[in-house]
């Protein structure tokens, strides 16, 4: 039923997601509620979906003002006539309402969910819902499986040529920067390897924040495909891509909501990689105490990465990996770049972030094929090929290692402590807390430097952290969280 025509009103906001505003009479002579959703259609008949709120005096009763995701979805001009219609709510919130009470969904019900997120018509309450479903009530290997096909099925793909190969880490751990150095390494022994990767959600840096230190990172599918011909890999933004595009919304909910299943942390990795055309992939699942799983849960989850890549043929391995502690000195995006730029110019690396990445570099040379992997990884780093390599990517990608320099904290705090220690433990959640305080990773140049590391002994008044921001008031909040939590952030062996 055509029930209303409009007049575009550009307003310039930007939701994240398609939102328009409707003046509160006209929502009243159409019934319409806050979170409700109507389809907007333009003149060439062109329809999105979106979620109504609205506002008195800003707009006129006969305008709707929508979001900026709706002008360049739609190609809307100012003052355009566009036809409103409600939508009714659709059947996948009774689907999520099933899985809440136990039930297992079939393939077609989990499609219907998935498509319902991807065209917005399930608002950000909605997902939180069926993010919360499948937390409470699990999921089972065919119904991951059927999550992460859908999942893939509503996204773009990148339909690459040859043998695609890819790395990935469940997150967890502070600093744990390898992608850039891995990618480089095997990109360098001849391996396509595409990285997408995504930003920070409750760490003080994703890959994609800490590339963007020195290079883009949003780039079209075609743009990435010619990145690849030229370099053989790339470190780009998967969010930008619309690659398995649901996983982005399931992500930004479960943020919200702080809670991070095993199913959906399955699909989400998975469908990713089978978007992006990888048949060659290496999981690193980090585990200890405040990583985000423990060694048994980490044996669960290895089973199930292996048996979901039976079923989709794809050739995976997995490593379990130690996650007690952070993993490099630098924590947030310019400090990791700079421990990056380290281990690949062979200038005083953090051994560890080294020794970590060779680790996994061996690993996916093994999945290639090749022989002596480990011996063959360090050569090709201690070498300078893979800083060769890592500087032509950083080049394809309109970028220069140069650039790092114009990035300068403005203020920073060191913490000492009064009489000599050895390190015990640091935390990785804590450590990364701070760091997002300090500014990470909005503010590229804020972050934590660790000086001394676990099994470590720091001198009386030498510094074992220091603090860096872009402003003095981040400075205090970070310096006040630290006094608040010092001894759960840092962990001494006492003395005798």
């Amino acid at each position: 039923l055509r029930l209303m025509k409009l007049k575009i009103k550009k307003l310039k906001f930007l939701a994240g997601k398609p939102v328009c505003m409707i003046h509160e009479l006209t929502a009243s002579k159409l019934s319409l509620h806050v979170g409700n959703r109507i389809s907007i259609e333009n003149k060439k008949g062109k329809k999105i979906i979106s979620i109504v709120d609205t506002i008195m005096g800003i707009i006129s009763k006969n305008e709707i003002a929508v979001s900026e995701d709706i002008i360049k979805e739609l190609n809307l001009k100012d003052k355009e006539i566009v036809d409103i219609k409600i939508i009714s709510k659709p059947y996948s919130i009774n689907l999520i309402k099933k899985k809440l009470e136990g039930h297992r969904l079939n393939k077609q019900e989990i499609r219907e969910i998935i498509e319902n997120i991807a065209n917005n018509s399930l608002t950000e309450v909605e997902i939180a819902f069926f993010v919360s479903a499948v937390y409470v009530r699990g999921m089972s290997l065919e119904e991951t499986r059927n999550l992460i096909k859908a999942m893939v099925e509503v996204g773009n793909k990148l339909n690459l040529n040859g043998k695609i190969y890819d790395k990935h880490s469940i997150g967890g751990v502070a600093g744990n920067r390898t992608t850039p150095i891995v990618v480089s390494i095997c990109a360098a022994a001849g391996l396509k390897i595409p990285k997408t990767s995504s930003r920070a959600i409750t760490s003080a840096a994703g890959t994609a924040d800490v590339i963007e230190t020195i290079a883009k990172v949003d780039f079209s599918i075609n743009e990435i495909k010619k990145i690849i011909k030229k370099t053989n890999a790339c470190f780009v933004w998967g969010g930008f891509l619309g690659l398995a595009p649901t996983d982005d919304e399931i992500i930004k909910v479960e943020h919200i909501v702080n809670i991070d299943s095993i199913p959906q942390l399955l699909a989400s990795i998975l469908s990713k990689k089978i978007s992006i055309g990888s048949k060659y992939i290496l999981i690193d699942i980090p585990y200890g105490d405040c990583a985000k799983v423990s060694k048994k849960q980490a044996e669960k989850l290895k089973t199930a990465f292996l048996n979901l890549a039976e079923k989709f043929d794809l050739k995976l391995e997995v490593v379990l990996t130690d996650g007690s502690g952070p993993i490099g000195n630098g924590i947030g995006p310019l400090l990791e770049m700079q421990d990056i730029i380290k281990v690949l110019s062979r200038k005083n690396p953090p051994k560890d972030l080294e020794e970590k990445s060779v680790f996994l570099a061996g690993k996916l040379l093994e999945l290639a094929g090749k022989k002596q992997c480990q011996k063959l990884a360090q050569e090709i780093l201690n070498s300078g090929l893979a800083f060769q390599k890592f500087k032509e990517i950083i080049k394809a990608q309109k970028g220069n290692i140069n650039n790092l320099n114009r990035l300068k904290p403005k203020f920073f705090y060191n913490i000492k402590i009064k009489e000599k220690r050895k390190i015990k433990h640091i935390d990785n959640e804590l450590i990364n807390k701070l760091a997002r305080i300090a500014g990470c990773p909005e503010d590229k140049a804020a972050g934590i430097y660790i000086h001394k590391k676990k099994n470590e002994t720091t001198e009386k008044n030498q510094p074992i952290l220091t603090i860096y921001t872009i402003s003095k008031e981040k400075l205090n909040y970070a310096k006040k969280f630290y006094k608040e939590n010092k001894r759960e952030i840092v962990e001494f062996y006492w003395f005798d």
